[in-house]
C-alpha cells in the first residue's frame, strides 16, 4: 500500500524554520490511499550546535568547532482509521536540541590548542535536515528527506 498526497496537499517543511533554529516544522499535511490500518508520521531533525568559549576572565569568543545536536524526534497518528483513509499532519514540530552534557572546550575549539582554562556556553543549534516517514504496521508508505534549506527528496 501506499500513500498519495493530494494535489491540493501543501504539505511541507518550512524552510523559514530549518537554518536558524533549533526545530523543524511539517504542517498542513493530506494523504489519501491510506485505509483503515492506523498511520504514523515520524518527524526526525539533526542538526549542529555552535558555541561560544569563556575564558577564566569571562571574555567570549566563537567556539571553532560545531559539535552534533541531539537529534529530535516527534510523532503523530493521523487519524486515517477514522476518517476512510484519509489522514491529516495537522502540526507536527521536532526539536534537536545542545548535547547534556555539554561538550568540552577543546571539544569546541577553545582557546586555539583547545585550552582547558576555557568554559563553553551560549549554544546555538542549527537544524540541518530532518526525515519524515509515514508507517503503517511498521512498514513505510511514505519518506521524505530535507535539507537545511527545506529542499525535500524522496528517500
Amino acid at each position: 500500500m501506499h500513500a498519495h498526497r493530494s494535489e491540493s496537499d501543501q504539505s511541507a517543511l518550512d524552510p523559514s524554520r530549518l537554518p536558524t533554529c533549533g526545530f523543524a516544522q511539517v504542517f498542513g499535511g493530506n494523504f489519501s490511499g491510506l485505509g483503515s490500518v492506523p498511520a504514523i508520521a515520524t518527524l526526525e531533525v539533526t542538526g549542529t550546535v555552535d558555541y561560544d568559549c569563556a575564558n577564566p576572565q569571562g571574555h567570549l569568543s566563537p567556539g571553532q568547532n560545531p559539535v552534533a545536536a541531539q537529534p529530535g524526534l516527534a510523532e503523530q497518528d493521523l487519524g486515517n482509521a477514522d476518517h476512510n483513509g484519509r489522514g491529516t499532519i495537522d502540526d507536527l514540530t521536532a526539536a534537536a536540541t545542545a548535547p547534556d552534557p555539554a561538550p568540552s572546550a577543546q571539544a569546541v575549539g577553545c582557546g586555539g590548542g583547545g585550552s582547558t582554562q576555557w568554559t563553553v556556553v551560549n549554544p546555538v543549534v542549527t537544524v540541518t535536515g530532518a526525515h519524515l516517514t509515514i508507517t503503517q504496521n511498521g512498514v513505510i508508505v511514505f519518506c521524505r528527506d530535507y535539507t537545511g534549506d527545506g529542499t525535500g527528496a524522496a528517500c
